[in-house]
């Protein structure tokens, strides 16, 4: 399976050609909203977008054969994802232009990358460091985009195919129980190497969120009711704070995934994630408040599962994916359905009876579910039956499927 990794390169540019990169931009992004309002909203295919308005993009907006195809295909693109969440597409702003390997070409020996924009084909410098050296030495690069970030700059995104090694095949596995009081609390699934494992306490987190809603709604309301130049430095200054929560909030789980998958590669484990998908809903359908709806729906827990998964792929490491349901509630010690109130859990089995941390215990639950997906037809768990002598090691009853 190959891995396509992005490789954000900033690009030195002159005067002169930072013209030809902003009509370039412009013209891109207008052909794109031209093409979303003149052509059926159902068409999603690139092939028949190109023959409904190929020749109408060059012609009213001076792209090249390629870009025009580009923006079809884009565009395309967009309206896939906008079926699949049922909602149109919204308009483009100018910024980004998508290439491909025959209107971009990198070149090592000086580290320059060529484009083709509105005027011709223009070679620019990198100016980079040695992280993205070490990525783009030796490669073949097929794709590119060309972005326009807030700060002026322009970069190029890269997109390098590599060949992750295979997984190792290891029957150990290191358990995350994901939440948002503790945005991950691991847990090995042999007790003997640690015992307490590893959290990240989201209290910080929330903090950052709630300082950010607290300004934003301030700012609004400031902007509501105010003249027209507090309106216009109220939106300025909204436009300033845009993605800055956003980008807090990735920064974060970027060092969680590779905390997670260097531990995994050291102890020679695999990962077990539990599969949260649509615990939104679920807990929104129960009666909560605005405060708590809002710190619900910013929860990034797929971002993080998606962190660990491409850092795994790139480190050699397997993850399996196991159903949430009563992870917290068991007890990893006797697997007995226990007491869970906040952070602490009681186990109810009166031989076991064990006690403490509830996402520990639940990081332990699911690292014992994942040692039993990863081996199909293997070890299998149940709890111990009245009557039946000793449990087996970690008071399981482990058999052979």
């Amino acid at each position: 399976m190959t891995q396509v990794l992005t490789i954000s390169c900033k690009l030195k540019v002159s005067a002169s050609q930072a013209v030809k990169l902003e009509a370039t931009l412009s013209a891109f992004a207008q052909a794109l909203n031209w093409v979303n309002q003149n052509t059926p909203e159902k068409v999603v295919n690139p092939v028949k977008l190109q023959s409904l308005c190929y020749r109408a993009i060059r012609t009213r907006f001076g792209l090249s054969s390629n870009l025009a195809q580009q923006v079809c295909r884009r565009l395309a693109a967009a309206r896939k994802v906008a079926q699949q969440k049922n909602r149109p597409v919204k308009a483009f702003k100018s910024g980004f232009v998508t290439y491909d390997a025959r209107i971009f070409s990198f070149r090592e020996r000086d580290w320059t990358v060529s484009l083709t924009t509105v005027e011709g084909r223009e070679r620019f410098e990198l100016d980079i460091g040695n992280y993205q050296r070490g990525m783009l030495a030796g490669s073949h690069p097929k794709a590119a985009t060309l972005v326009k970030r807030q700060d002026g700059f322009y970069y190029i995104q890269i997109g390098v195919e590599q060949d992750p090694p295979e997984p190792r095949d290891t029957t150990e596995a290191i358990g995350v129980d994901l939440g948002r009081r503790d945005i991950a609390h691991t847990k090995d699934s042999v007790p003997l190497t640690r015992t307490e494992g590893d959290h990240w306490n989201g209290q910080q987190l929330n903090q950052v969120r709630d300082h950010y809603s607290r300004l934003r709604a301030a700012l609004q309301r400031k902007a509501s009711m105010g003249t027209r130049s507090t309106r216009r430095r109220c939106r300025e200054l909204l436009q300033r704070l845009s993605g800055r929560e956003r980008r807090f909030q990735a920064w974060v789980n970027h060092r969680i995934s590779k905390s997670i998958v260097s531990r995994a590669q050291a102890t020679r484990s695999f990962i077990a994630l539990e599969d949260l998908t649509g615990i939104r809903e679920r807990v929104n359908q129960q009666p909560r408040s605005k405060r708590e709806r809002r710190r619900a729906n910013s929860w990034a827990f797929y971002q993080l599962r998606q962190f660990v998964h491409y850092k795994a792929a790139r480190a050699g490491v397997k993850v399996v994916v196991v159903p949430p349901a009563y992870s917290s509630q068991t007890c990893h010690q006797c697997l007995w359905l226990g007491q869970r109130e906040g952070k602490h859990f009681r186990c109810v089995n009166p031989v076991c009876g064990w006690e403490g941390d509830a996402d520990l215990n639940g990081a332990n639950v699911i690292a014992l579910l994942g040692v039993a997906v990863n081996r199909p037809r293997g070890p299998w768990l149940a709890c111990q039956l009245q009557g039946y002598g000793k449990p087996a090691p970690y008071r399981l009853a482990v058999g052979v499927g």
